[in-house]
């Protein structure tokens, strides 16, 4: 004998065991809610065996959080539609984003043309590529148009700019170097994650690809790990998907619910950041201990006229200074800020300092380091949304203290 069927059964099965493991799904009618839901299962049930087999060949489908989730998709079209691009791909990290371009695009024999200072990971995954499977890098000023043609070979796949540079706050000629390399028919991929797509949106300025690591400025709070890469056509998009849903480094849609969180409050920090890194970069540039500084505001900065047109509405939070005393006064500065944090990572509602050449970008050695402008005594500073006055006097503090 069976039981028949019964108010809160499923599908004609009523045993508490079975009704504990499959909840009611709430529609909502009449209303709709103000925040982004958090869809954190995994996998997603068809009503049929063809609708399940159509998915595995669609990237629209929601069938498996590795290739696709509604939350982390959220998060991937207002990345893509900040950004101005068709599409995008969220990962598990910023370098799971930048592997992601650089694996789907690149094989074995490849040349890649890319700016000198870049990201340490970058730096360290291109040299990987090199060493195990014979991609060919030739590294460029990212200032000089001529030198990008130079570099330029039939063979060459790729290349790879980074807006404001990290650690040096170098401001890459983005357009005119993107007009380069769309003559040889050569695909542009730009990380914004100094900018972020407040201050520039590469795509617009002739760019094909555009990377983010979205801990730092999207996210914004110290508590998401996650990158984004944005396309400017569908046709880049499907190349590195195809790709990257295999290589697994995909976004957990709580990161994906946290970064589309702190991007609400994106505009409002960026420009707080702007504003007090201008006017400590400022300050910082009259001080006795301070042999040089660099952040795109700054009449000195060897690429100001660059930053004036692609960065017309701020020069980014982050503010690269060279001690007088190397070394050593690089250590004691960034052990006696109070205030700021001696940590990695930047983009953070908290001012963050480290030194670079021991910690991003110790992977390269000495020669590296100097071609990409990276000093002994070179301190990077993210600037916070803490008031400016107590930023500065805990700088200048910090400052008395080197030696």
């Amino acid at each position: 004998m069976t039981d028949s069927p019964r108010a809160g059964s499923v599908n004609g099965f009523p045993r508490p065991e079975t009704l504990a493991v499959h909840p009611p799904h709430v529609e909502i009618t009449g209303s709709r809610p103000l925040g982004v839901p958090l869809h954190q299962g995994h996998v997603f049930a068809f009503d049929s065996a063809d609708a399940l087999a159509e998915g595995f060949t669609s990237p629209d489908a929601f069938l498996y959080a590795r290739l696709g989730n509604p939350t982390v998709r959220t998060l991937e079209d207002a990345v893509a539609r900040l950004e101005g691009g068709a599409a995008a791909l969220s990962h598990a990290s910023g370098m799971g984003a930048i592997n992601a371009v650089l694996l789907g695009l690149l094989g074995s024999g490849d040349h890649v043309v890319a700016q000198t200072c870049l990201y340490g990971g970058t730096y360290a995954v291109l040299g990987d590529l090199a060493a195990r499977w014979g991609v060919d890098v030739t590294y460029v000023s990212g200032s000089d148009p001529e030198e990008v043609r130079a570099a330029l070979r039939p063979e060459t796949r790729l290349l790879y700019l980074e807006t404001i540079a990290n650690p040096t706050t170098r401001v890459a000629d983005v357009p005119a170097l993107a007009a380069v390399a769309a003559e040889a028919g050569i695909p542009v991929a730009v990380d914004n994650t100094f900018a972020s797509p407040l201050l520039c949106r590469p795509l617009d300025h002739g760019a094909d690809i555009v990377v983010h690591s979205a801990t730092k400025y999207l996210a914004g709070h110290a508590d998401v790990l996650g990158g984004v890469a944005v396309f400017k056509d569908r046709e880049l998009f499907g190349q590195v998907r195809r790709h990257s849903v295999e290589q697994g480094a995909s976004t957990d849609p709580f990161a994906a619910w946290l970064t589309l969180r702190g991007m609400q409050t994106l505009s409002l920090r960026i420009e707080r950041q702007c504003a007090s890194a201008a006017e400590l970069a400022a300050r910082l540039e009259a001080h006795p201990a301070v042999e040089a500084v660099r952040h795109p505001s700054l009449a000195s900065h060897p690429d100001r006229a660059i930053a004036a047109r692609l960065l017309p509405h701020g020069g980014g939070g982050v503010i690269s200074l060279d001690l007088a005393g190397g070394r050593e006064a690089g250590r004691a500065f960034v052990e006696a800020v109070r205030l700021a944090s001696l940590s990695v990572s930047l983009g953070d509602v908290k001012t963050l300092v480290m030194h670079p050449a021991s910690t991003s970008h110790h992977q390269l050695d000495a020669t590296a380091l100097a071609a990409a402008g990276i000093g002994a005594g070179t301190v990077r500073l993210s600037v916070g949304i803490e008031h400016v006055e107590d930023l500065w006097t805990d700088l200048e503090q910090a400052l008395e203290k080197t030696p």
